[in-house]
């Protein structure tokens, strides 16, 4: 058993023995336990480490479960605990104080009032806009969207569709981000089971397989973790970002989905815009992006997020979406990223699933 979970340390004080407490009602005390934390790839990253336990041959069926609780009275240690996905040090030399200081109490209380990644995102978001001519109306239309699907998604934490008039005059949390352009706190747990051909035969349960799942840790020098990771991962795969039906991708702010998908290498740089325009990430398009609703409407509990999308894209390849199924999928991506190191993502998985016959 691979346990995702990020947080629990600052929210709930269980540092260690995650898994085992949680999972302690559930009969599989006594299995080995492996319990995971990498950030927002926390999930992701169990799903990696129990895939390659079962095809290694060291088991023939892992399991991997994420699971985050960042609800908590005070809003403010949630905050914090997001937060603490940076480097503290290089955070206290940017601040100019010691490090004895309350630094994660002093990145939290960042530009945008409490969360240091949305602060992010918005420099992130500031310097594509600048390179691609984006508009904040193109990312208005990114939350539109995920709430579209979310609507669709009995599992989805918003299901109430908005426009793109609410989403430009909701709060602005970090300019040019608003509230609808951010991902929201969520508890949320998800799991996905590995098993090897046999075993999977046995259980009737082999409609799906990995083609390839790739971990990097972020770089000081680019190429970056997301590049890097999704190369290896069509290299292994042996397949191209034009081979892609679906793809499910880390949106914990509007911006990420058009950046990620040049990323991807789905289009050329600054042509994200216009393949949203197009209709081409919608239900219908070319290349349907985050039917689960995405971070942005299915909910973003942080270690979870991973396992979620992978549970997703195994509904859609069975054919099991409902409304939101996308016909003839066969050939799906997952992209997963957690913490920040310099202006890196820390922790950055992308895995390839394909529907098979049988």
């Amino acid at each position: 058993v691979f346990f995702g979970n990020a947080v629990a340390g600052l929210i709930t004080g269980q540092e260690t023995i995650r898994g085992q407490v949680a999972l302690r009602e559930t009969g599989l005390l006594g299995l080995p336990f492996i319990n995971v934390d990498n950030a927002c790839a926390s999930g992701s990253t169990a799903a990696y480490l129990a895939i390659g336990a079962v095809s290694s041959g060291q088991f023939p069926l892992a399991l991997a479960v994420g699971a985050e609780k960042m609800s908590h009275p005070d809003k403010h240690r949630t905050f914090m605990a997001i937060a603490s996905g940076v480097d503290l040090d290089e955070a206290a030399a940017e601040l100019g104080v010691s490090r004895e200081q309350d630094v994660l109490e002093l990145v939290t209380n960042s530009a945008s009032g409490g969360s240091k990644f949305m602060d992010i995102y918005a420099e992130t978001t500031r310097a594509y806009m600048r390179s691609s001519g984006a508009t904040v109306e193109d990312f208005a239309a990114v939350s539109v969207k995920a709430r579209r699907f979310g609507a669709l998604n009995p599992r989805a934490q918003f299901r109430q569709p908005i426009t793109v008039e609410e989403v430009l005059n909701s709060r602005v949390v970090s300019p040019p981000l608003t509230m609808l352009m951010c991902s929201p706190i969520a508890d949320g747990a998800a799991a996905i089971l590995i098993a090897n051909e046999e075993v999977a035969r046995t259980l009737g349960a082999g409609q799906v397989a990995v083609r390839s799942s790739v971990l990097v840790s972020g770089s000081l020098t680019p190429p970056h973790a997301i590049e890097r990771a999704s190369r290896k991962a069509f290299e292994l795969a042996s397949v191209a970002p034009a081979d892609l039906n679906l793809i499910e991708l880390h949106d914990a702010a509007a911006p990420a989905e058009l950046i990620h998908l040049e990323t991807l290498g789905v289009c050329e740089p600054g042509g994200a815009p216009r393949l949203q325009a197009a209709g081409q990430t919608d239900l219908g398009g070319a290349i349907p992006v985050n039917t689960s609703g995405g971070l942005l409407a299915k909910g973003h509990p942080v270690g979870a997020t991973g396992c979620a999308q992978l549970f997703e894209l195994t509904v859609q390849l069975r054919g099991q979406a409902g409304a939101r199924q996308v016909e003839g999928a066969r050939l799906a991506l997952a992209q997963n990223g957690g913490g920040a190191i310099g202006d890196d993502t820390a922790a950055a998985v992308v895995t390839i699933v394909e529907r098979i016959a049988g």
